[in-house]
């Protein structure tokens, strides 16, 4: 069958370049393809007439419901979970009074100490802006020293800070990670998860 004869028989098969929005009234046996619009719709739900109180109450219900979890949700903001490692065992509770011992000190010696850990308070304070005046001293005169040696020697100045492995030995031995082992068959472990579920 030659190509001629093929057209000739899905000639009325082929679709136009421009359709009219009407049918065109015509002897011409091509009718080409027609397509209507998919419009995809279903007929409308009747809507149930239903009692305004029944509609009311049924409002209501759902919002007491949702001020019920409101008021849990704002009760519970402030319950932190329970850390088990923080927690103290019962027995000692049980055993609280037993341990407490019923000692009572004077007002004397109440203000003695007092006093004494102001006194402490007041010469660690001093120890240690002492140690950040030093630090920084020192600190400005390496700086000073280096700016100088420098403006001398560039060479001297990049010795000079480089890391010193003298004053600091520094030595390690062998691989940072255990490496793998070859051809090991890694067992599946079993667990029994009893972490507890908080919600």
């Amino acid at each position: 069958m030659s190509f001629s004869a093929l057209i000739s028989q899905f000639k009325r098969l082929c679709l136009p370049s421009v359709i009219s929005a009407h049918r065109h009234i015509s002897t011409d046996p091509n009718l080409f393809f027609r397509a209507t619009p998919c419009l995809m719709a279903e007929p409308l739900k009747k809507k149930k007439k239903m009692d305004p109180a029944v509609v009311r109450a049924r409002e209501e219900r759902k919002k007491k419901r949702l001020e019920k979890q409101i008021r849990r949700l704002e009760k519970n903001t402030r319950q932190l979970k329970p850390i088990q490692e923080c927690e103290v065992p019962l027995n000692l509770l049980d055993e609280k009074q037993a341990r407490q011992r019923g000692i009572s000190h004077s007002a004397e010696l109440l203000e003695k100490r007092v006093l004494l850990e102001k006194r402490w308070a007041n010469f660690k304070r001093e120890q240690v802006l002492t140690d950040l005046q030093t630090i920084d001293r020192l600190l400005f005169c390496q700086q000073k020293a280096l700016d100088e040696l420098r403006n001398e020697s560039e060479e001297l100045y990049q010795e000079a800070i480089q890391f010193d492995f003298h004053l600091i030995p520094f030595t390690s031995v062998g691989p940072v990670e255990t490496p793998a082992i070859e051809n090991y068959d890694v067992p599946d472990g079993e667990y029994q998860d009893v972490s507890k579920k908080w919600t």
